[in-house]
C-alpha cells in the first residue's frame, strides 16, 4: 500500500519524488522519505514520521542537491509510525538504500540470521532485512556486482515486494524489481530522463510512455532507458503504454479535496465509462474488451464477482443486474476470502473481479484461484496497464480517470455502470434478453450521465448538505436501509460514513430491521433510508413508518418530487427519476456528498482517513 518514487535525469530528483510522493500519499501516509545522491557523489537520506508536509519542511531545512533519487510515503506493516521505520532504509555503510512495498513473511527468520552475521537493525521494520542482505551479499559472493546481489536477495524473500534500490557505488543507476502481487511497479520514459512509481498519477505529468514490472521481473534502469530481466538473469522484451489519462486528471484544481472533486465529476465519469460501448442503430452494448465469444458466454452457467470494500458493494448490485437482464445465477464473494474456503469453481464459470487500481492483492489472489480452475476471467478494472488487466481473459476499463481520494466514489458509479453494460452484453449474446428491452435498457442507460450531472449540478449551487452536516455531525451512530437492488447502495453509503468521519454506521437490508437492528431505534439515531419509487416502494414507506412510530430521524433519498415521502420523512435527499436498475447510481450520489460534508464539519481530513489507503497490497 506504500508509495514508492524514483528519479535518475537532469532535473532535481528531490523536486520529481517530492512532488510524486504528493500524488502518492493516498496509499500511506504513517511516514515518509527521500534519498538523493548529491552532487558531493555521496548518499543522503532524509526521513520523517507523520504526513509528507513534515518531510517537505525538513527538506527545505535541509535541501537534497542531485539528480537521482527515490522516495516513499508509508503505511504501517510492521513497526509503529515514526522516524526510525520509516523508509528509505541504508545499510550498515550509508552507501546504499531499499525502499519497499509489500511484505518480507519470512522476515523474523532472515533478521535472526542476519544477527547472527553481525548486523545490526535500527527499526522494527521487514524492509531493513532486504537492505542488509543486499549489502551482504553485494560484499560476499557478488563480487560487487550489484544487480546480482538484489537478484539472490530476492530469492531469499517470501512473500509479495516491490523494492528499488539506490546505491552509492553506482550513481548511475536505479534498480526496481517485483515479487508477486505487491502493488505496481511503472517506469516511465521520458528524454534523457526515466521515472519510477507506485502509481500512474505521480509520474503522469512528466510522461505517458509507461512499462510495468510483473511478477519476478527486475529493471536496470539509467538516464537513457531500462534494461528489463527475470530475477535469474535472462533478458527480458518488455511493451511500453501510452496513457491518455489527462495530467490535469490527478491534480484538485478548483475543489477543496480530491473526494469533492471525484463526486462531482461523476458526469463526466460515467460519459467516458458509456463512451464508445454503445451502438444506437443497432441497439447493442459493444464489449469487444472481453475477448470472449458468443459460444463461451452461451455456456456459461453461473457468474462470480470478487471484490473487496466498495467494489464489493458494487458487485451486490452487479448480481441483481446481471440475474433479472441476463438471467445467470451470480454470487458475490469477498476476494480476501474466496481462495480460503475451497470455492467450487468450474470452465463453464465466469469470474468477474472488480478492482480500482487492479492492484489490490487479494483479488489478484482471488483470480489465481479461478484461473487454477479453468474458469474464464474479466476484470472491471480502472487503471491502465495494472496486474489485474494483465492476467484476465478480458477486461472493461472503467475509464473514469484517476481516482486519488482513498474513499471510492466515480471508481463505484462507473463500476456499476460497467456491470449494468455487461449484464446487457450477457442477455444480448445468450440470447435472454428481447430486442425491446435491450433498446429500453440502452436508451436508460445512455440518460444516465445528463441526470448525474443534473443531481450534482443541484447539490453544488445548494445549500442542503452543508446544512444537514452542521445538523448531524455530532451524531455517533447512524443506520442505512435499502431493499432489492438499493439494499448495497445502503451498505456502501454506511461505509462511506465510517470511513472518511469516524461515525459508526451500518447498512441493513431494509426488510430484516425488525430482526433486530429495530431494537436501536431512538431520536440518537438517524436512520437513511433509500425509497425511489419502485417495486419495493411501499415496503420502503413501512420502513419509515416503523422508524417514526419509534421516535428515530428518517432521512431518505427519494425522488425530488415525492410528495409522500417529503410528509413522512425528516429530510428528503432528492434524486432524479431513471430507470428502477440505475437508481443504485443516482442514489449513492448524496451519500457520498453526505458523508462528505459531515466529515469536513467534523475536522477530518477527508482524503487521507486515519488507518486507511487507497490501494491494499498486502494482505
Amino acid at each position: 500500500m506504500c508509495g514508492i518514487v524514483g528519479y535518475i535525469g537532469a532535473q532535481s530528483a528531490a523536486s520529481v519524488v517530492l512532488h510524486g510522493l504528493r500524488q502518492l500519499e493516498y496509499r500511506g501516509y504513517d511516514s515518509a522519505g527521500m534519498a538523493v545522491i548529491n552532487s558531493d557523489g555521496a548518499l543522503h537520506v532524509r526521513r520523517e514520521a507523520g504526513k509528507l508536509i513534515n518531510l517537505a519542511q525538513l527538506l527545505d531545512q535541509e535541501p537534497l542537491q542531485g539528480q537521482v533519487g527515490v522516495g516513499h510515503t508509508r503505511w504501517a506493516t510492521h513497526g509503529p509510525p515514526c522516524q526510525r521505520n520509516a523508509h528509505p532504509h541504508r545499510s550498515v555503510d550509508g552507501k546504499l538504500v531499499v525502499v519497499q512495498n509489500g511484505i518480507v513473511e519470512n522476515f523474523t527468520e532472515l533478521r535472526q540470521q542476519l544477527q547472527l552475521d553481525g548486523y545490526t537493525f535500527h527499526s522494527d521494520t521487514d524492509t531493513e532485512v532486504i537492505v542488509h542482505l543486499i549489502h551482504r551479499y553485494y560484499h560476499n559472493g557478488s563480487a560487487g556486482n550489484l544487480v546480482n546481489a538484489v537478484q539472490r536477495t530476492l530469492h531469499d524473500l517470501k512473500g509479495p515486494s516491490a523494492i528499488v534500490v539506490l546505491s552509492q557505488d553506482a550513481p548511475d543507476q536505479l534498480i526496481a524489481a517485483r515479487l508477486g502481487n505487491a502493488g505496481g511497479v511503472a517506469i516511465g520514459q521520458g528524454e534523457g530522463e526515466m521515472f519510477i512509481a507506485s502509481d500512474i498519477p505521480a509520474i503522469l505529468r512528466h510522461t505517458r510512455q509507461i512499462t510495468f514490472l510483473e511478477n519476478r521481473q527486475m529493471a536496470v534502469i539509467t538516464a537513457q532507458g531500462a534494461h528489463y530481466m527475470d530475477l535469474e538473469g535472462s533478458p527480458l522484451a518488455k511493451q511500453s503504454i501510452q496513457i491518455e489519462w489527462n495530467p490535469l486528471a490527478a491534480e484538485k484544481g478548483e475543489f477543496r479535496h480530491f473526494m469533492q472533486k471525484e463526486i462531482y465529476e461523476q458526469g463526466r465519469s460515467l460519459t467516458d465509462t458509456l463512451r464508445g460501448r454503445l451502438d444506437f442503430q443497432q441497439q447493442r452494448v459493444m464489449l469487444d474488451s472481453l475477448n470472449l465469444t458468443d459460444d463461451q458466454l452461451r455456456t456459461l452457467d453461473k457468474v462470480t464477482i470478487v471484490a473487496c470494500g466498495t467494489s464489493y458493494y458494487a458487485g451486490l448490485v452487479g448480481k441483481y443486474l446481471i440475474e433479472q437482464v441476463a438471467r445467470l445465477p451470480v454470487e458475490v464473494d469477498y476476494a480476501s476470502e474466496f481462495r480460503y474456503r475451497q470455492p467450487v469453481v468450474k470452465p463453464s464459470h465466469l469470474v468477474v473481479a472488480i478492482t480500482q487500481s487492479g492492484e489490490t492483492v487479494d483479488t489478484l489472489a482471488a483470480l489465481e484461484e479461478a484461473r487454477a480452475h479453468g474458469a474464464l476471467t474479466v476484470a472491471i478494472v480502472n487503471a491502465v496497464g495494472s496486474q489485474a488487466a494483465r492476467v484476465c481473459d478480458g477486461l472493461i476499463y472503467m475509464q473514469a480517470g484517476p481516482e486519488i481520494g482513498v474513499a471510492s466514489t466515480k471508481a463505484f458509479t462507473a463500476s456499476v455502470t460497467d456491470l449494468f453494460l455487461l449484464a446487457i452484453y450477457l442477455g444480448q449474446a445468450r440470447g435472454t434478453l428481447d430486442d425491446a428491452r435491450r433498446a429500453e435498457l440502452i436508451q436508460a442507460v445512455a440518460a444516465l450521465p445528463g441526470l448525474a450531472g443534473e443531481l450534482l449540478e443541484n447539490a453544488w449551487q445548494g445549500n442542503l448538505y452543508k446544512d444537514l452536516a452542521e445538523r448531524f455531525y455530532q451524531y455517533r451512530n447512524f443506520l442505512y436501509l435499502g431493499r432489492g437492488i438499493n439494499f448495497p447502495i445502503a451498505l456502501e453509503g454506511a461505509l462511506k460514513l465510517k470511513e472518511i468521519s469516524y461515525i459508526h454506521a451500518e447498512g441493513y437490508a431494509a426488510g430484516e430491521m425488525k430482526h433486530g437492528p429495530i431494537a436501536l431505534i431512538d431520536q440518537e439515531m438517524p436512520t437513511l433510508v433509500i425509497a425511489p419509487r419502485d417495486s419495493v416502494y411501499g415496503k420502503m414507506i413501512s420502513q419509515i413508518e416503523q422508524v417514526k412510530a419509534r421516535g428515530g430521524l428518517v432521512l431518505a433519498v427519494a425522488h425530488a418530487a415525492d410528495e409522500t415521502i417529503k410528509a413522512k420523512a425528516d429530510v428528503v435527499l432528492p434524486i432524479p427519476i431513471s430507470h428502477e436498475l440505475l437508481t443504485p447510481i443516482l442514489a449513492v450520489m448524496p451519500l457520498q456528498i453526505l458523508a462528505y460534508e459531515i466529515a469536513l464539519r467534523r475536522g477530518v481530513d477527508v482524503d487521507q482517513p486515519r488507518n486507511l489507503a487507497k490501494s491494499v497490497t498486502v494482505e
